[in-house]
Parts: C-alpha cells; structure tokens; sequence
C-alpha cells in the first residue's frame, strides 16, 4: 500500500490522546478522526474530528484504526473492524477473556486483515536490547526471570484488575524476551482496596525451556516500579523500563578479601555495566512498526495470536489464585 495511510483512533481516553499525539506526527499517515464509545469529555482537547460511532469512522474510508478502549469493548469493535477489513492495533489485552480473543483472532484471519496487539513494553529500548543480547547467548544458559510491577492505581481502569491490565506486561514480556512459552503457572491474589477486581498478584510460573518465572504486581504501592530481571550463567541483566536502562551485573571473578564488604556484596565482584542505548519512545517505535506492516513492509508487530497466548496464561493465574492449585498453561 503506497501513499498517505488515512488512520483511525477508536477510544480517546488517557491512552487513546497518546496515540492521537504520536499518530499526528508520523510521517505519511494522516489521522482522520476519532470515536469515544463511551463519550468521555476529552473532546476540547482533541485536534481531530470526534465521531459518533465506529461505523461512520469506517465510512471515512481509513486504512487502518487503533483501537484504545476498555478491555470489555475490544470484542465488538474488534470484529466490526475486521469485517469492514481494517489495518487494526488493538491495545493489550487483547480481550477480557480467552474466548473473545479466540473470536478477534478468527474474525481478522478469516478476513485476511492484519490485527495486532499494543504490548508496548515489546517496544522499550531496554528490552529490545536485553532481547538482542540474550539472543546472542551473552548470559549463557538462562535460570530465571523476575518481574516487578507497582505503583498506585490508575483511576482509568474500571473493568479490570492488575492480572490483565498490569501482568499482561509482563507475561508477555517474559515470553518475548526468553523465546519461550508458558508451561504452567501458580498465583495467588488480594483485594485490598475496596475494587471488584484483584489489586495485588504474586505468580511463579515455569517456561517451556525450564526457566523459572516470578511476577510481582500491585495497584497498591506509592513507589511506582518497572523492573526486569532475567539471570543466566554468566550474570545477570536488568532493565528498568520506566528510564529504559539496561544494566549488566557479571559473575563474580574478582574475591572479596574485606571481610566486611563480602557479608553484604558476596564472596567475589564481577563487572557492572550500565549499557549507553538509544532511547526513543516506545509508542513511536510501536506504531512506526505498525504503520509499515500496513504498508506490506517488514516490520515487528505483536501478532494477534501471541495476544490471545497472553489472555490464556492470565486466565490460567486468576484460575490458580481461585483453586489455589499449579495450572498447566494451554498451548
């Protein structure tokens, strides 16, 4: 597809003027219009012309369409969209349950219409690089990852809980940077605050390829907290992608003769390297990708199928917080 794309943004809440920002700057995409189904007052603020519902977005004529809308929403919208066969990101993720992201994944693949998922953490340049340099085999044989995801709650979120708006980060992360699926998992949760949905999830899960997962997540801390750990036999990485720095902590090789030091630091030091990385934003990255795939251009996108993959092992998590028992994880 040659020439000016003529893109969509279906949902103009907090997430949905991000990508109305950074749409409006890619070069040849021109964004045409914007629908809000839930007619959230966000309208004054936005430069573009607000519709009444996705059918008349469709009647526009665009290319392509994100969609930026409550979880229980992408269903629907999701379908409407891959019938009338638009280019669609749908924000992860990617459904509020296995089943309607079953139905999105055959709805855009019976249409022979791209649909992908906004997993933006894919996206940060600490990550990116972590997966560069894992793939490469600089840590060796990998033993674990660990996850951690706090902060306060978000006011937007009113339809679900941290497992599917906070841990799908993660889980799809974790897959992404190891290269390896889930196998099983184990979780256990807390509600805390008053809310419907669970504000607190702790889960240890296994991968296919025997590496050991832990996700630590809450809505219920003051320190907001964005880290990833993944340790291997040479040392470990971890990526903070809240300032997108990727830090390298080798084996120790150099013994510790101070009797002091060595109690809190260990009986050896090994090299820590704070790597000097690009860092644009990840939102650019994302739909500068998206905008090529439209185009038929090779581009990195989160294919629809992986989002579905991330709904499952969510489900399976809440599963396990529910019966207290190791839930083996569907392929």
């Amino acid at each position: 597809m040659s020439g000016v794309l003529r893109a969509g943004l279906i949902g103009l809440g907090a997430m949905g003027r991000n990508h109305a920002r950074v749409l409006d700057s890619l070069p040849g995409v021109e964004l045409v219009a914007g629908v809000d189904p839930l007619d959230a007052p966000h309208h004054a603020s936005m430069r573009i012309e607000v519709l009444r519902s996705v059918r008349e977005l469709i009647d526009r004529g665009v290319d392509l369409c994100v969609v930026a809308t409550p979880t229980c929403t992408h269903e629907a919208i999701g379908l409407e969209l891959a019938e009338a066969g638009i280019a669609t990101l749908i924000e992860k993720p990617l459904a509020h349950d296995a089943k309607a992201a079953q139905t999105i994944v055959e709805a855009f693949a019976r249409n022979d219409v791209l649909g992908c998922v906004g997993h933006i953490e894919r996206f940060n340049p600490a990550l990116q690089d972590m997966r560069r340099r894992l793939a490469l085999g600089e840590l060796g044989d990998l033993y674990q990852v660990v996850t951690r995801r706090q902060g306060p709650f978000p006011a937007r979120i009113a339809d679900a809980g941290v497992v599917l708006d906070l841990a799908t980060h993660d889980i799809d992360l974790t897959a992404w940077v190891t290269d390896s699926a889930y196998r099983s998992v184990s979780a256990r949760v807390a509600h805390r605050s008053g809310r419907a949905h669970e504000d607190l999830v702790s889960a240890v899960g296994v991968l296919s390829n025997g590496v050991v997962v832990t996700h630590l997540v809450n809505w219920l801390s003051p320190l907001k907290e964005r880290v990833t750990t993944v340790t291997g036999e040479l040392g470990c990485f971890v990526a903070d992608t809240l300032t997108a720095d990727l830090t390298y902590y080798q084996n120790g090789s150099q013994p510790t003769q101070w009797e002091t030091v060595a109690r809190f630091r260990g009986v050896s030091e090994g090299h820590m390297t704070r790597y000097a990385i690009p860092k644009p934003e990840p939102l650019l990255t994302e739909l500068t990708n998206f905008a090529a795939a439209v185009r038929g251009e090779a581009a990195e996108v989160v294919t629809l199928r992986e989002g579905l993959t991330t709904v499952r092992v969510a489900e399976a998590l809440r599963e396990s917080a529910g019966t207290g028992e190791t839930v083996e994880v569907l392929a």
